[in-house]
């Protein structure tokens, strides 16, 4: 992509409004613009990294087993009175009044929707289990929207629901979503920390939090240090021993929530760690809450029928990228992980006057399009210092910059954006270093 061709409205100056780090740069950097209180249009540069992330989320969905569908927005009021949620829910649901005065509401989750379909769909016990999952833009009326895409009112989410036939199947849908959602945020290039959180009613241990580390993270965790010599590849690998896995995740995993008292924690004393976190996601079982009430049932294995087991878990797509802007940044910009950079490299003609230096960026340009790497060709006529600025304010993981007096000696400059280590080379040895 040439940049005098494309759409990057970025701002100069700090925005007044902007309170934290992914907030601040988002806007800065043109990814998003506030449409009005908590609602964000997304921007190119935005929309580029946000469809990254859900790539990577849906593959990892769809690698457990999961289902993808497309649910509405728009929800009838009458499956969430059946569940019992219409009037308790509160001001944070939107609801709307049709022209036919039928009750409707913009979907805050999807619990009662997907439990609708599958009751009217499945059957037997021998199409157990499932798990159906879609990603969609729901709409909750916080009161006090605040940190951008971190905490507005409008979100991307991924929320996957599952159907049991009992607690033992219940269990290993679970533990499946758990390692799912490990596998998701390490290729998202985070460190994620699944924190147990309250199950309520149903006790056990059958709710985790994952949470990212963060220095500007609003949760308090404490986690086991032997985390941190995890082979998180080999552990979740194909052919892996599933539940030998998962029980050594979680007895490693052993993060408690803010209000635990770190004292009675489980991790020995000189393994406990403290640090900030981001919440990201949840998973839940929540057993036969909607099932029940929503009489949602097949027949088992002797004819009778038996109410479904359900969980649900959900992963904030949007709210991961003013996550992963917060884990990593620096005063200079984003510094994003490669698999979600909006392009993986930027090329920056330091002198568009120049005929070598334009022949030699078309050059690079062109033979870095056909290997397939995304890059975004800087070839307007800032000057050189101002190039340099907005490449690493948008955080693109390299840079080839070139300039007359480097190619005079048949190089260009490489920088590295999360090292910032630059090195002079050949073209062809930038074009190899990018590729690889």
């Amino acid at each position: 992509m040439r940049l005098s061709k494309y759409f990057l409205p970025i701002l100069r100056e700090d925005p007044a409004d902007a309170q934290i780090a992914s907030h601040r740069l988002m806007l800065r950097a043109a990814m998003i613009q506030q449409s009005s209180a908590g609602i964000y249009a997304w921007l190119p540069l935005g929309l580029r990294v946000l469809r990254k992330i859900e790539q990577i989320v849906r593959e990892e969905q769809d690698r457990a087993g999961a289902i993808e569908l497309l649910m509405p927005t728009i929800q009838s009021a009458d499956l969430w009175r059946e569940s019992g949620r219409y009037d308790d829910y509160g001001k944070e649901m939107l609801r709307i009044v049709d022209r036919h005065d039928r009750d409707m509401l913009y979907g805050p989750t999807n619990e009662e929707l997907i439990t609708d379909i599958f009751r009217r769909t499945v059957r037997s016990y021998r199409d157990l289990p499932k798990l159906l999952y879609h990603i969609q833009w729901k709409f909750r009326d916080e009161i006090r929207p605040r940190f951008g895409v971190m905490r507005g009112r409008e979100f991307l989410m991924k929320d996957t629901y599952s159907f049991d036939l009992d607690l033992e199947g219940a269990r290993a849908s679970y533990n499946t979503m758990y390692l799912a959602y490990l596998r998701t945020f390490a290729r998202l290039g985070l460190v994620s920390i699944p924190v147990r959180a309250d199950s309520g009613a149903i006790g056990g241990d059958l709710s985790h939090e994952f949470h990212i580390l963060a220095e500007t993270g609003e949760s308090d965790i404490y986690y086991d240090a032997a985390i941190e010599d995890i082979d998180l590849a080999k552990l979740t690998a194909e052919g892996a021993d599933f539940e030998g896995t998962v029980e050594q995740l979680q007895s490693l995993y052993a993060a408690e929530a803010e209000k635990h008292d770190p004292a009675n924690c489980p991790v020995p004393a000189d393994r406990l760690r403290h640090a900030k976190g981001i919440e990201v996601g949840h998973i839940f079982y929540f057993g036969k809450k909607y099932s029940e009430a929503m009489k949602a049932r097949v027949s088992g294995p002797d004819g009778k029928d038996v109410t479904v087991e359900m969980g649900s878990y959900g992963i904030g797509v949007s709210r991961l990228v003013g996550a992963i802007i917060e884990a990593s940044h620096d005063d200079a910009g984003i510094i994003w992980p490669e698999s979600v950079a909006p392009f993986q490299v930027g090329v920056l003609n330091l002198n568009t006057k120049d005929e070598a230096c334009r022949a030699a960026c078309e050059r690079l340009y062109e033979q870095l399009t056909n290997a397939g790497v995304e890059a975004l060709y800087d070839d307007t006529d800032e000057r050189a210092g101002a190039k340099f600025a907005t490449a690493d304010l948008i955080g693109l993981p390299w840079q080839i910059r070139v300039g007359p007096r480097s190619l005079k000696a048949g190089e260009v400059e490489v920088k590295n954006r999360r090292t910032g280590e630059t090195e002079n080379m050949t073209p062809e040895a930038a074009l190899n270093r990018i590729r690889g």
